[in-house]
């Protein structure tokens, strides 16, 4: 009993600091209709930035995860502005060409600024504690990041579904010519869903340094697990990536735990078994 509530709590752990930088990228392509493949990218900024405010600076961690997410957003405005503005609504094939290329020049040049070396993000001594369960203990720091994967689900949902701000999104994803139409402005509507994406994804860069640690072809590595979990769930679903980022945690937790030679071959059979039941993800909508 003690292993099966030990693999629990560390696959919520995992499965809520997953969530956390996969969430923007459902935001993308769900509500946006963008294959963003750079969405790892910019969580690799806010860790190199994170990093390098920390330990090069001397400032706090909670000072160096708000410059980590407000520098990567002031970083992707002329980005989406130049860049990702002329792919809306474009071809997928464009835009996984156009985000790959921005996935590339982004590795080079965060290496070239930072150095091609893994970043650590030193944890103040309140994370560095842990905290008594009974069958185990746990660090503070695993707690904080599943706090941290509710407290975005809760925000996300209710910006979408019970603000206007989230009407005028579901609106000009539906309909942008008719949207605007009504006076909404769609080209600002897309720049701060793009800003708040992008800013999820640098918080969870940071915030899952611990199990994703932030180093030079990140943005490559996981690339592909950040493109698994919206499949999963379903692309623009909040509730279908936390349910995916918790079904698949807890999979490639208990394989790691019981036969780690596996490496991660549960993991991904369990993605084509889903898939394979639901082709649209989880919560996926039809189109």
């Amino acid at each position: 009993m003690q292993t099966v509530l030990s693999i629990a709590v560390d696959a919520l752990a995992y499965g809520m600091v997953l969530f956390v930088i996969s969430i923007g990228l459902s935001i993308t392509m769900g509500l946006m209709r963008v294959v963003n493949l750079a969405h790892g990218a910019f969580a690799m900024i806010g860790g190199y930035i994170a990093s390098y405010a920390a330990r090069d600076l001397g400032m706090g961690y909670a000072a160096a995860v708000l410059l980590a997410v407000v520098g990567t957003v002031i970083i992707s405005i002329p980005i989406e502005r130049l860049l990702y503005r002329r792919i809306y609504g474009a071809p997928e094939l464009t835009q996984v060409l156009m985000t790959i290329g921005i996935t590339f020049c982004i590795i080079g040049i965060a290496n070239y600024v930072f150095g091609p070396t893994l970043k650590t993000i030193p944890l103040p001594n309140e994370l560095q504690s842990s905290v008594n369960l009974g069958f185990r203990t746990i660090g503070t720091h695993r707690l904080f990041g599943i706090i941290s994967g509710l407290i975005v689900a809760l925000a996300l949902w209710y910006t979408i579904e019970k603000t206007s701000f989230g009407v005028k999104l579901r609106a000009s994803v539906d309909n942008a010519s008719m949207a605007a139409a009504l006076g909404v402005r769609t080209e600002i509507v897309y720049a701060v869903s793009f800003a708040v994406a992008v800013g999820l994804a640098a918080f969870g860069g940071v915030v899952g340094a611990e199990l994703l640690p932030v180093e030079p072809y990140y943005a490559l590595r996981y690339m592909v697990t950040f493109l698994v979990v919206v499949s999963v769930g379903g692309a623009g679903s909040i509730s279908g990536a936390l349910l995916a980022c918790l079904i698949l945690g807890c999979i490639d937790t208990t394989g790691r735990y019981l036969m780690p030679e596996y490496g991660e071959f549960f993991f991904y059979l369990a993605v084509i078994a889903i898939v394979c039941v639901f082709p649209r993800g989880l919560a996926g909508r039809a189109k």
